[in-house]
C-alpha cells in the first residue's frame, strides 16, 4: 500500500536521502483514481528499497507548488534530496514505465 504524503510527513521523506516517488493526484481526477491501484502494485514491489506514496491536491498544496504541478497525474522522483529531472512524468502510466524508472532511480 503507497503511503499518503502530506504537507507535514513529505519533507522528511525527501530529505531523508532515499529514493521517494510522489504521485499527485486528486478523488476528482479519473486517470488519478485509475492509476491508484498501479501506485498500490509499485508501493509493494519497492517496499523497503523506495518510498512510494500519494500526495492529494485538493487536501495538501504546499509540495505541488513549489514543484509547478499544473496538471494530474503527475509522478516525481527523488533521490538525495533532489528532484530527478529526467524522470518526471505526467499523464497515466502503465506499471512497466514507473518500474523503468524506479530503476532509473535507484541505479543513480
Amino acid at each position: 500500500m503507497a503511503l499518503t504524503f502530506t504537507d507535514e510527513n513529505v519533507k522528511e521523506y525527501i530529505q531523508s536521502g532515499q529514493p521517494v516517488v510522489i504521485d499527485f493526484w486528486a478523488t476528482w481526477c479519473g486517470p488519478c483514481v485509475g492509476m491508484g491501484p498501479t501506485i498500490d502494485k509499485l508501493a509493494e514491489e519497492y517496499e523497503g528499497r523506495v518510498a512510494v506514496g500519494k500526495y492529494n491536491i485538493d487536501e495538501e498544496g504546499d509540495l505541488s507548488t513549489e514543484f509547478r504541478i499544473m496538471s494530474i497525474p503527475t509522478i516525481l522522483f527523488f533521490k538525495n534530496g533532489e528532484m530527478i529531472k529526467d524522470l518526471r512524468l505526467a499523464g497515466s502510466q502503465r506499471l512497466e514505465t514507473l518500474e523503468g524508472n524506479v530503476e532509473k532511480l535507484l541505479a543513480l
